[in-house]
C-alpha cells in the first residue's frame, strides 16, 4: 500500500472517521466514497445510503466526499482502507485516478462495490451501471424527433453542456447522442462547453454561447443540473422560448429534473437510477453470506420522463432527498 503520509487530505480523513465515532465490536463496518456530494444527484445517493444502511443491524456505515477531488478521495479510500471495512462502496470521482487505490482495497480482502461510474481496470467486486450510451441514444433521437416537428425535417441547431471529462457517463451520454444526430447532416452540434455537471458552471458557459450563437434550437445538458443552469442563463437574455432544454438524472422532489419538466424548464429528462438499493443489497448479501459470489456487472436502465407522464413520476418519487 502507498505511503499514507504522502497525502495532502490524509489528515482531514482521518478526522472524517474519527468524528464519526467508533463502532461497537459487534458491528461490521461499510464506508462509502462519494464523489461529490454538491451534486444533488449524489446528494440523493448519500441520504438514500444512510436510509437503508440505519435499517440494517449490526451495520455501521461512514461516509466521506471527496468534493470532485482525485487526491482528496484516494487519501479517503485509503483511510478506510486502515479501518477494514467489510464492504467499500466508491462512487469515482474519475475512472482512471481511482483505479489503482480501488485495487488496494480489493488486494486487502475487502468487497468493492463500484457505483455507477467505472474504472479503467475491473478493480471491483460488482459493477453497478446504469447504460449511458442508451440514454444518449434516447437523448438524440429525442431531438430529431423535435427538431423534425419544428421545421418539418430533421435539421436545426444544438448546443451540448458536457460533464466532467474523462467519466464514463460523459463519454457515453455524449457519444450515444452523436450516435444519433450524425445521422442527420442537417443537424449541427454548434457547440459543446464543458461545465463538470454544476449548474452555476453551466449558467456561465450557455451565456457565453448565447452572446456568439444567434440561432439555438435544442440544449442537450448531460445532466438535469446543467440544462437548468442553461435555462436560466438563456431566460436571462429573453430567449428561452427560442429553444428547449433536455436533461440527465429525473430525481423527484422539487427542485428535481421531474418537477422542472412539469414546470416547462425541461422539455425531457431521462431518469438516472441511483443504484443505492442494489449496492445495499448487495452489501447485505457479502455481509450474511461467506459463499455469495457477487455478480461482476448490475446494469439498470433508465426511462424518458416528458410533458406526459411527469406527474404521475412525480407522484411516485419517494427518495429521501425529495422528503
Amino acid at each position: 500500500m502507498r505511503h499514507l503520509a504522502c497525502r495532502p487530505w490524509v489528515a482531514a480523513a482521518m478526522l472524517l472517521l474519527v468524528g464519526c465515532g467508533g463502532h461497537a465490536p459487534s458491528e461490521r463496518l461499510v464506508a462509502f466514497s462519494q464523489a461529490n456530494n454538491a451534486e444533488p444527484y449524489r446528494a440523493a445517493q448519500k441520504a438514500l445510503m444512510e436510509s437503508l444502511f440505519a435499517r440494517v443491524p449490526n451495520v455501521k456505515l461512514v461516509v466521506s466526499d471527496a468534493q470532485q477531488d482525485n487526491s482528496r478521495q484516494i487519501a479517503q479510500i485509503e483511510t478506510f482502507i486502515r479501518q477494514k471495512p467489510a464492504v467499500l462502496i466508491v462512487a469515482p470521482n474519475e475512472r482512471a485516478a481511482l483505479t489503482a487505490v480501488m485495487g488496494e482495497a480489493l488486494d486487502a480482502g475487502i468487497a468493492v462495490i463500484c457505483l455507477e461510474r467505472d474504472v479503467v481496470k475491473p478493480n471491483y467486486t460488482t459493477y453497478i451501471r446504469i447504460d449511458n450510451r442508451a440514454i444518449g441514444r434516447m437523448a438524440g433521437q429525442f431531438i430529431v424527433d423535435h427538431l423534425t416537428k419544428k421545421y418539418g425535417e430533421a435539421r436545426g441547431n444544438v448546443v451540448a453542456l458536457r460533464g466532467l471529462l474523462g467519466v464514463e457517463a460523459e463519454i457515453n451520454r455524449d457519444g450515444g447522442a452523436r450516435e444519433v444526430l450524425e445521422l442527420y447532416p442537417k443537424i449541427h452540434v454548434i457547440a459543446d462547453p464543458v461545465a463538470d455537471w454544476i449548474q452555476a458552471k453551466a449558467k456561465d458557459r450557455m451565456t457565453e454561447v448565447l452572446r456568439v450563437q444567434p440561432s439555438i434550437d435544442v440544449v442537450y445538458g448531460h445532466n438535469d443540473p446543467m440544462a437548468i443552469g442553461a435555462y436560466l442563463a438563456a431566460k436571462e437574455l429573453n430567449r428561452e422560448k427560442e429553444m428547449i432544454f433536455i436533461g440527465v438524472d429525473g430525481l423527484g422532489g422539487p427542485a428535481g429534473g421531474v418537477k422542472k419538466v412539469l414546470d416547462g424548464v425541461l422539455a425531457a429528462t431521462f431518469i438516472y437510477p441511483l443504484g443505492v438499493q442494489e449496492a445495499v443489497d448487495v452489501a447485505k448479501r457479502v455481509l450474511t453470506d461467506a459463499h455469495y459470489q457477487p455478480p461482476k456487472v448490475l446494469t439498470l436502465t433508465s426511462a424518458l420522463v416528458t410533458p406526459d407522464n411527469a406527474a404521475e413520476i412525480y407522484r411516485s418519487t419517494t427518495t429521501p432527498a425529495t422528503q
